[in-house]
């Protein structure tokens, strides 16, 4: 089979777990869930699938050297900076030119920094199908999650017929992707059992990316092009340097996932968990008897289903109910649970 690579993407801002993460210490740098940072939960997860030297991150340039102190285990040239964001399809277009310059037949994945995932053996399966399927077969994968409840947070993925099975994984064919739904919308697919949560994770081979990107984003197809010449060289950053500040910024949704006919989902079944905002705390640890979500210390006295981030400082709740506090690095946030998502307007605005 042809080798397999991944590129973990690791790009984030750190905005939806303000004051804790910030634009220098985003969220995939923290030990929110587990007793090490996210993105060596990530690497960790693929060991044993692909030697390290195959394993690639891709942030920005601004936090490289703390994702080498968060990720110890990788290669210090693995780790590489952008020098500005230009979206998704652009990081792909990078991964695919570093990925052809290491093995023009290998196939990859587009893995994520900042979800967290259960159920290792099933997960890794996933991958390792994706894998033999993306060297058979010029489709483009892209992993589906089985809906737990009706997400409102999440794209979705229509399900269309069966495709294929490998390594006990079903995959079939993606009919459609839909943006973030309303509550009712979402309700109906998941009552209808057709659709998934899109992952935003990726397999393919270098020349089914290559192609599609010709197909339908020439502007991606040229920018991978002559990123690999750079990275031919060792010399992927200054390439970046480049011709990233006048590149097209767009996702690898828009740019080619909404338009190709190639494209097969990996029915994923193992846990998954995009901890997108304070809340996803709750399914991750276990409450106190007044449904308290407690990380650090605090004393209560008739409050109850708050969730309590204070580990270097006591904060005191008296009388509330369903909120969010964190205490961190001299900040104090408070608000409703219901209005989490909202961090991201207060500090963007």
């Amino acid at each position: 089979m042809s080798a397999a690579y991944a590129v973990i993407m690791a790009g984030g801002k750190g905005e939806r777990f303000w004051p804790l993460s910030t634009a220098e210490r985003p969220k995939q740098l923290l030990d929110l869930v587990g007793d090490k940072a996210m993105i060596a939960q990530a690497v960790d997860r693929l060991e044993g699938l692909m030697p390290l030297e195959h394993i690639f991150v891709i942030t920005n340039q601004q936090i490289v050297e703390a994702t080498v102190e968060a990720a110890p285990m990788l290669l210090r040239e693995n780790i590489i900076g952008e020098p500005i964001g230009r979206d998704t399809a652009a990081a792909v277009a990078a991964a695919g030119a570093l990925i052809k310059s290491r093995d023009p037949e290998a196939v990859f994945a587009i893995l994520t920094a900042d979800q967290v995932m259960g159920d290792l053996p099933l997960f890794q399966a996933t991958l390792k199908g994706g894998f033999e399927l993306a060297a058979r077969e010029e489709v483009l994968i892209t992993i589906g999650i089985k809906p737990t409840f009706a997400a409102t947070g999440f794209g979705y993925i229509e399900q269309g017929e069966a495709y294929a099975d490998y390594e006990g994984i079903s995959f079939v064919k993606a009919e459609r992707f839909v943006e973030k739904p309303d509550e009712q919308t979402a309700q109906t697919y998941v009552e209808s059992g057709n659709y998934a949560w899109n992952a935003g994770m990726f397999i393919w081979s270098v020349q089914a990316l290559e192609k599609a990107f010709q197909t339908h984003c020439p502007e991606m197809a040229t920018l991978m092009h002559e990123l690999y010449g750079y990275a031919k060289e060792d010399q992927l950053l200054g390439g970046m340097e480049v011709y990233y500040p006048t590149c097209l910024k767009t996702s690898i949704d828009y740019a080619l996932m909404e338009k190709a006919d190639n494209i097969v989902m990996a029915c994923g079944t193992f846990a998954w968990d995009d901890v997108g905002s304070w809340r996803a705390l709750e399914n991750h640890f276990t409450p106190d008897e007044s449904g308290n979500v407690i990380l650090g210390q605090s004393k209560l006295l008739d409050a109850a289903d708050n969730i309590i981030y204070s580990k270097n400082h006591l904060t005191a709740l008296i009388g509330v109910d369903n909120l969010v506090v964190v205490q961190a690095d001299g900040v104090t946030l408070i608000c409703p649970k219901e209005r989490a998502e909202e961090i991201k307007k207060l500090i963007s605005g």
